[in-house]
């Protein structure tokens, strides 16, 4: 009970009970209570005993407790120091103003996405580490720059976040965030936090493509052939995993997409730029959905033959559990792939592996708007969107 330093901020709440409460300051953001007789070390007149002294609610000899007093002042302190907010190159005014101050580029053209991150929605506590809430946030609204051939730049943040989100896990937090954001080479230009019951993250991230360059979702022909980058159903496989309590054992490496994944940047402005595909999206919601979104939007169906899909390899003893790599690979969500388009003379010069990241050619596209699938008979059948939908109501 010695080791105290004083700050004069204001604690939003604190464990009390009338004449008996002590404490320690722990960092910047959190107090650690434990109910102890502290009459007679007030009377020492240590700095912080004696602020806090007052009317306690007690909780039990022994148990040790966390309260949260943070304003939101220090909350933006803890964002700016923690996250790149250089100002510089295109950012005129950023973090500290009403609002932030950006220019484009000479010769080039902004490219924008928002995303929401929500707690029991996309993400849980109780099961992911906050390192993997931060990183994942930000990876996922970066992965529609990809789809869209743009070069991230500046993203701003919006926080909404229980008081019990806003000491060791809010560092946590941002540690995973600023990961993500050096890794995509994006700068934080902005934001805005506030108290939620439940922790939601919205985030919109900016980037950049020369005029005319990015690429939709609406240009795909019939005839063009439907490529995809990577492996799918590995992200969907770690969350099976995860929910089953195997992620901490044997099988925790079959974790790494669903925790951390690493939108196809590189890839994604190689093929806006040499003006190989389409059209493009990235694997968001699984393939069976994605591919739906895609010709949807082109006007167009598609054929995809199921044994050139790259699957998931699943071990045998979770094929057991029912984990089949055609299913997971179809309409698991969050691998953040890209899914694209290109005319067939273009695919006879197509890289195999394109900055590292394999590409395989899963079917094409035809004139009428159906998508089908073909197993290796031959036989097809329609390939209903299964995918990510939080709309939808699962029996």
């Amino acid at each position: 009970m010695n080791s105290y330093r004083y700050r004069s901020f204001e604690p939003r709440a604190l464990v009390r009970n009338r004449a008996q409460s002590s404490f320690r300051l722990w960092g910047e953001s959190t107090l650690f209570f434990q109910s102890v007789e502290v009459e007679r070390l007030s009377r020492r007149r240590t700095p912080c005993l004696y602020y806090f002294r007052g009317s306690y609610e007690s909780i039990p000899d022994g148990v040790w407790t966390t309260v949260l007093m943070d304003s939101e002042r220090h909350l933006i302190e803890r964002v700016a120091k923690k996250l790149p907010s250089r100002i510089g190159g295109g950012l005129r005014v950023g973090i500290g103003d009403d609002a932030a101050v950006m220019r484009p580029r000479k010769g080039s053209e902004w490219v924008l996405t928002t995303d929401a991150f929500l707690e029991n929605v996309h993400f849980l506590r109780r099961l992911h580490p906050p390192e993997v809430v931060g990183y994942k946030a930000l990876a996922r609204a970066t992965s529609d720059l990809a789809a869209m051939g743009a070069r991230p730049r500046y993203f701003l943040l919006s926080l909404a976040l229980p008081p019990s989100c806003t000491g060791k896990w809010f560092d946590r937090f941002l540690e995973g965030m600023s990961r993500a954001a050096r890794s995509f080479g994006l700068v934080l230009a902005g934001g805005d936090t506030t108290k939620n019951p439940l922790a939601a993250i919205n985030l919109t991230v900016i980037g950049e493509v020369p005029p005319g360059q990015a690429v939709l979702r609406s240009g795909a022909r019939p005839g063009n052939l439907i490529c995809v980058s990577g492996k799918l159903g590995e992200a969907e496989l770690g969350l099976r995993l995860l929910k089953l309590g195997w992620g901490k054992r044997t099988w925790k490496r079959l974790l790494r997409k669903h925790f951390y994944p690493e939108p196809r940047l590189a890839l994604g402005e190689w093929l806006a730029k040499n003006r190989k595909v389409t059209a493009m999206i990235d694997t968001s919601d699984g393939l069976s959905t994605d591919l739906a979104h895609l010709c949807e939007a082109s006007g167009v169906g598609a054929r995809v033959w199921a044994n050139r899909i790259p699957k998931v390899a699943v071990p045998n003893d979770m094929r057991k559990l029912g984990l089949d790599p055609l299913r997971l690979a179809l309409d698991g969500g969050e691998d953040y792939e890209l899914l694209f388009t290109v005319p067939r003379r273009t695919a006879r010069r197509l890289p195999r592996v394109v900055r590292g990241v394999p590409i395989t050619i899963i079917g094409e596209i035809t004139r009428e708007r159906h998508i089908l699938l073909m197993d290796d008979a031959g036989r097809t059948k329609t390939l209903p969107a299964q995918g990510w939908d939080p709309f939808r109501v699962r029996l």
